[in-house]
C-alpha cells in the first residue's frame, strides 16, 4: 500500500489542475442541503427518543442496540458541521454559520474554534514544519529517536489504538474542546465560541435530565457519544495515516500535491460512505473544500481517474493503526517494529 497505490494517469496531472477542474461542483443546492439536514437530524432524534422508552420500560440492551444507528446519525451531523465550516452547505456564510453552531451543540463542538484549527489542517496539512493544529501528532522517525525514555512512552501510548480511538475521543470531546486553550490567533472569540458553546450544552442537558432522569439521560446518550466520537476520531486518522501519504519539509511542499496524495479516498461501502457522508473521498475533498459532500460522488463519477489515487478499502484501512512514524528516507509511515528492526 505504498505510492504505487497511485494510478498513473492521475498521478502524471498536475495537482493544481484537479483544483481548478474541482471547482465546477462547488455550487451548493439549498433544497438538498435542507433535505440533508433533515434525513439525518429527524432519524437521530427519532431513535433518541425510541431509546429513552427502552430505557424506560427495562429494555436497557435494546437501546444500547438502538445507540448503534444512533450514532451514525451523529457522525453525519458532524460532516454537514464540517461543510459548515467550509462554507460549503450553502451559498450565504450567516447560513453556514448558525447551523454548524447548533449542530455543535449536538456534536459537542465549539464551531467557531473547531473551524479555525480545521482551516488550519487544511492549509497545512503534510507540511513536517506546521504540525500540531487540528491533526494527529506525527512523529518523524529521527525525532522519535532523540526522545528521552519518558518522551518515546508518552509517543507511544498516545499512538496505542486503545488510547486514540478509546480514551482519546472522551478526552477531545467532554474536556478539551470545553476550552480553547492552544488555540492560535484565536483569541476572545474563540472563548465566546467554547463558552456559548458549553452554555447550550449545559442548557440542553440540564432540560433532558429534568424530563428523563440523570441514569436513563446517562444510559442513553453516553453510548451514542462514545461510539459516534471513536468513529469520528478514527475517520479523521485514516484520511491522512496511510503508509502512501505525503510529508515534506517547507521547501518540498506542496499545497496541491499534498491534497491530492496526502489524503486518502477511503472507498467505503454504500451504507458507510452515507453515513459518512462521503468524507472517505477525502482527496477530493482536500483538493476543492468548498463541494458539498453530496456532490463529492458526482465529481468521482465524472474523473474517474481519481479513483484509484490513495485508495484504501475498510479491510485495509485496518491496517493503518501500526504505522506511527514518519520515514523520511523512504518517504512513508512505517510501524514501531519496523524502526526497531533497523
Amino acid at each position: 500500500m505504498q505510492n504505487d497505490q497511485i494510478a498513473a494517469p492521475a498521478a502524471d496531472r498536475d495537482a493544481r489542475h484537479w483544483t481548478r477542474i474541482l471547482a465546477n461542483y462547488r455550487e451548493p443546492n439549498h433544497g438538498r442541503s435542507i433535505f440533508e439536514i433533515a434525513v439525518t437530524l429527524v432519524p437521530f432524534a427519532a431513535l433518541w427518543i425510541l431509546g429513552w422508552v427502552a430505557v424506560h420500560f427495562g429494555y436497557w440492551e435494546l437501546s444500547l442496540v438502538l445507540g448503534i444507528p444512533a450514532a451514525g446519525f451523529l457522525v453525519r451531523l458532524f460532516m454537514i458541521q464540517h461543510d459548515c465550516g467550509h462554507g460549503a452547505f450553502f451559498r450565504h456564510r450567516v447560513a453556514n454559520d448558525w447551523v454548524g453552531r447548533v449542530l455543535g451543540v449536538l456534536t459537542l463542538t465549539p464551531y467557531d474554534v473547531w473551524r479555525h484549527a480545521h482551516a488550519v489542517h487544511h492549509a497545512s496539512s503534510g507540511h513536517l514544519e506546521r504540525r500540531g493544529i487540528g491533526d494527529i501528532d506525527t512523529l518523524t522517525v529521527r525525532e522519535f529517536r532523540a526522545l528521552s525514555f519518558w518522551g518515546r512512552l508518552r509517543y507511544r501510548l498516545y499512538r496505542h489504538p486503545l488510547i486514540m480511538f478509546g480514551v482519546g475521543p472522551v478526552y477531545l470531546f467532554v474536556l478539551r474542546q470545553r476550552l480553547p486553550c492552544g488555540v492560535i490567533h484565536g483569541g476572545w472569540q474563540a472563548w465566546i465560541s467554547a463558552m456559548a458553546n458549553n452554555i447550550a450544552i449545559a442548557a440542553v442537558i440540564a432540560a433532558l435530565v429534568f424530563a428523563i432522569g440523570v441514569g436513563p439521560f446517562l444510559l442513553v446518550h453516553l453510548p451514542i457519544m462514545l461510539l459516534a466520537g471513536s468513529a469520528g476520531v478514527w475517520l479523521f486518522y485514516v484520511q491522512h495515516q496511510f503508509e502512501g501519504t505525503v510529508w515534506a519539509h517547507d521547501g518540498d511542499w506542496n499545497r496541491h500535491e499534498a491534497a491530492l496524495h496526502g489524503s486518502s479516498h477511503y472507498d467505503l461501502p454504500n451504507v458507510l460512505r452515507w453515513f459518512t457522508a462521503n468524507i472517505g473521498m477525502h482527496h477530493v475533498h482536500h483538493l476543492c473544500a468548498h463541494i458539498p459532500y453530496y456532490r463529492l460522488p458526482r465529481a468521482l463519477r465524472d474523473h474517474p481517474d481519481l479513483h484509484g489515487v490513495s485508495r484504501l478499502t475498510l479491510l485495509q484501512s485496518f491496517r493503518c493503526v501500526r504505522l506511527v512514524l514518519w520515514d523520511e528516507a523512504q518517504r512513508r509511515l512505517i510501524s514501531f517494529r519496523e524502526m526497531e528492526g533497523r
